[in-house]
């Protein structure tokens, strides 16, 4: 309730320091009316009011909000704020989206509590409407909060700032901004506001409208570098997507503080011949992987396995400058032409990377296996450990196949062939257990030295990649055995069912191949990979492994178990990078506390932000993951630029109503051919089986057909190709496509036209036969 007071001047109006009080004593709810009304102004002396709160604006004692007035550096009672971050008990933080820097120092911090009505929660980046609220903070070590806000609504996404390339205009003067966004047009960019932005600059910039037209203008806001530059490209999409990529200073100091431990509270494994395998180029090493014969009687024929894993927990402890960081970032992002790490350098690629020859603080799991591969019993351990040889896949590939060189050769018999005849054990456990086998080949890029494609191959799939990753997923699956065991908080790994929405779409595409998928609700990944393995070596193939996989739910995390499909186990967590996931960081740290293995583990009441955390680490990886998808897109882009015109040949990858998304062999770029320029017909889309089907001659284009196709086009800095077909549709047996496909609940049904007008069958200028063939 506004308390009124009354003026003590004799013209009726209030002194300046009045004003000010009264605001200050009613924050947000103080405008002229209620001012008038305390006060008790009426008449002409509203007039001398409103000169007087004039002059406290001008002068900078006051602002206007919302009709609100509020002290000048002071917050509204309603604001906007952006989340920026969480602190080390998973509380989101944010700052207001107006303060003036300038004049009132640096933003407040404040804790955003979420609406408990609602069902959406806020994460980090998210821009939220909310009321300022009272409440004692100083029981939480929340440095710099001392306000906290409640959620009203989340606003929706929106754009700041437009990313583009900034190009002089020599004719007009002045320059224009070409969008890396194929769907914003250029904009105008005077010289006032181009900032230092140079020819060919990737810039940020912001709109304004001037003159009485409101004519839009572009406004440089920072100059991010040269499209020249070796790591131009993956810079669009670490701007376009807010990846933070600079460390502040503290955690830089953070991280150079840090220092080795002593073997206080460890168990010395330095003795265990623990070998690192990894890409030849990894620049970080958190994993190492022993394995040897198990000597006891009672399991003839069993392994025993050794996973040790970087001990990050030790070094970046919850609540530091580095764990805020590293929640913030929530993983590392892994481009063709650099990496934005979770974590400092200093830390990443040292105290935590597992060297050869030197003591390194770890995390460790013994497993012992049966000689079925049936884990019969594991334990977890914080060591010291020695590496005795860091060596690269292709490395111990080779020497297991004959061919050893000078780091290999002492190692064959005392630690590679027992790894294999390990993994020979665990191997037989995995294919009982059938996990999905779904044969996904990933292209690698190789760079010039200018950050240019050089050339792109898809590496081999070699037993030594197998090898290490079984080892990981017993470690992970152990760890999440243990945590549950204990009744200890953790992030799951979970991947669900796939939904039935989508079983009965890929049952009702198989059915059109003449292939029966069980009904019922108790589907294996062994179902799915008796389709595969009957289909592999068929002219459906690839086709049937396309839509197998879109079948498939999305992995995240989770506090809440419900398992993994793909993977065919009951409970799994990521346990074994801590460097670059912090999903695992969470794990070390639950693992700590539960077997009381140091002071530095999850604290006690931590699991009620497990669930938020959980929320956060899943976002950023999927922007993580169309980071790495994006920019690929635009190297391709770039690579291709100049072979307008040429052929080649692709796969049919994606089908939608508007068009075909097809992917080129060699490549495995993904280009895009609308559906009015497939030809001289009508395409009907035929959604449950994937095609696009003419109506008047039955020609098909179909999920996962080979084709031929012409470049036409390529935007580099949207990563767009465009194509056109050469090839011909399959003939479809059946004839044309069924005008009452849609009452038979054969699927959605769309006329693709030509120029937007309907044209008679025939009409349209045949497709050069040039290239035409499967």
């Amino acid at each position: 309730m506004i308390r009124k007071r009354r003026p003590t001047v004799e013209d009726g109006l209030p002194s300046k320091e009045e004003v000010l009080a009264f605001i200050a004593e009613n924050p947000g709810k103080a405008g002229k009316r209620e001012i008038a009304r305390a006060f008790g102004i009426t008449g002409g002396a509203r007039i001398g009011l409103k000169r007087l709160l004039k002059e406290l604006t001008e002068d900078g004692h006051i602002e206007k909000n919302r009709k609100r007035l509020t002290k000048s550096g002071e917050l509204p009672a309603v604001g906007i704020y952006r989340i920026v971050e969480r602190d080390s008990e998973g509380d989101l933080i944010g700052l207001p989206v107006k303060w003036e820097s300038e004049e009132h120092g640096e933003p407040p911090r404040l804790l955003i509590q979420p609406d408990k009505k609602s069902k959406a929660v806020p994460g980090i980046g998210d821009r939220v409407l909310a009321k300022l609220i009272e409440r004692d903070l100083d029981q939480f070590e929340m440095a710099g909060v001392r306000q906290a806000v409640r959620v009203i609504k989340i606003l929706p996404k929106r754009e700041d700032s437009i990313l583009g390339i900034y190009r002089r205009d020599p004719v007009n003067g002045g320059g224009r901004l070409v969008p890396i966004d194929k769907k914003t047009h250029e904009l105008a960019i005077d010289d006032s506001g181009r900032g230092d932005a140079q020819e060919g600059d990737l810039v940020a910039v912001s709109i304004t409208r001037s003159g009485r037209s409101r004519t839009p203008r572009a406004h440089v806001r920072e100059v991010i570098g040269p499209m020249a530059s070796e790591q131009a490209v993956s810079m669009i999409s670490i701007h376009a997507l807010g990846i933070p990529y600079i460390f502040p200073d503290n955690v830089l100091a953070e991280a150079e503080r840090a220092t080795q431990p002593d073997m206080k509270g460890r168990e010395d494994w330095r003795d265990v011949p623990l070998i690192t395998i990894d890409p030849a180029d990894a620049k970080d090493h958190d994993d190492a992987i022993y394995a040897e014969p198990d000597t006891d009687p009672a399991n003839e024929g069993g392994t025993i396995a050794y996973v040790a894993i970087a001990d990050v927990a030790y070094h970046v402890r919850l609540g530091s400058s580095l764990d805020r960081e590293a929640l913030k970032r929530g993983n590392s992002v892994y481009f063709p032409d650099r990496v934005v790490p979770m974590l400092p350098e200093r830390i990443s690629n040292n105290l935590c990377s597992l060297k050869e020859g030197e003591d390194r603080p770890s995390m460790a799991v013994r497993m012992v296996f049966d000689k079925h591969g049936q884990k019969k019993r594991h334990s977890f351990h914080r060591v010291m450990i020695r590496v005795a040889a860091g060596v690269s896949y292709n490395q111990a590939q080779d020497a297991i196949d004959g061919r050893t060189d000078e780091k290999t050769g002492p190692i064959l018999e005392s630690i590679l062939k027992p790894l294999w005849q390990g993994y020979a054990t665990l191997k037989a456990g995995r294919d009982a257990r059938e996990p999905l086998e779904l044969d996904l080949p990933e292209r690698k890029m190789q760079l010039k030295p200018d950050g240019t494609i050089d050339r792109v191959y898809v590496p081999p799939r070699l037993e030594a990649h197998k090898l290490v990753e079984e080892f990981m997923i017993q470690a992970n699956v152990a760890a999440a055995e243990t945590l549950e065991k204990h009744k200890q908080g953790l992030v799951y790994r979970i991947h669900d069912n796939p939904s039935p929405e989508k079983l009965e779409g890929l049952r009702e595409f198989l059915g059109s191949l003449d292939l029966n998928f069980p009904k019922g609700g108790n589907l294996r990944p062994a179902n799915f990979n008796a389709i595969l393995n009957r289909m592999a070596d068929t002219e459906h193939g690839p086709l049937v492994s396309q839509v197998v996989l879109r079948s498939q739910a999305q992995a995240e995390y989770n506090p809440e178990n419900i398992g993994h499909f793909g993977l065919n186990l009951l409970r799994y967590a990521h346990f074994t990078s801590p460097i670059r996931r912090y999903a695992d960081l969470i794990v070390h740290r639950a693992l700590i506390a539960a077997l009381k293995l140091g002071d530095d583990g999850l604290p006690h009441g931590f699991d009620g932000k497990l669930a938020d955390i959980a929320v956060h680490i899943s976002t950023t990886e999927r922007r993580a993951m169309t980071a790495e998808r994006d920019t690929k897109d635009r190297l391709i882009a770039a690579f291709l630029a100049d072979r307008i015109g040429a052929s080649f040949q692709g796969r049919i990858g994606g089908v939608t109503r508007v068009g075909l998304f097809v992917q080129l062999t060699d490549t495995g770029a993904d280009g895009f051919i609308p559906a009015s320029t497939l030809g001289h017909d009508y395409y009907h889309y035929d959604e449950a089986n994937h095609q696009m089907v003419g109506e008047a001659t039955g020609e098909t284009f179909r999920l996962g057909d080979t084709v031929d196709v012409k470049l036409v086009e390529a935007a580099p800095l949207a990563g767009a190709l465009r194509f056109e077909m050469l090839s011909e549709g399959r003939k479809n047996p059946k004839g044309r496509f069924p005008r009452n496909a849609m009452r038979k609940g054969k699927g959605r049904s769309v006329v693709a036209r030509t120029g937007g007008r309907k044209k008679k069958p025939g009409t349209t200028k045949p497709r050069s036969k040039k290239g035409r063939g499967r």
